[in-house]
């Protein structure tokens, strides 16, 4: 089951980029009782993303777009988000 950062999340993201992949990965139980964890099972993502969008960007500027679609999410609301951002063809 997702909460509701997740389903944001997904939302955001599809409607920025219409990916041909994406998975929005909660791994706050592996960062439980750390730094950031804070209690609400939400605080830490892995977005794994493949969009035509990240054609020709580099790694930062593909980052750096997520981020802009997800506004206030990450760093206010999340505290980590690890973001795999792919071309199609590029691979995983």
């Amino acid at each position: 089951m997702t909460g509701p950062a997740a389903r944001e999340i997904e939302t955001l993201l599809r409607e920025a980029f219409a990916p041909t992949r994406l998975d929005v990965i909660n791994d706050t139980a592996k960062h439980h009782g750390h730094a950031g964890d804070d209690g609400s099972g939400e605080s830490h993502f892995t977005v794994v993303i493949e969009s035509e969008a990240f054609t020709g960007k580099s790694r930062l500027e593909r980052q750096r777009m997520v981020n802009r679609a997800l506004g206030d999410i990450p760093g206010q609301r999340v505290h980590a988000l690890a973001v795999r951002a792919t071309a199609p063809g590029e691979g995983q």
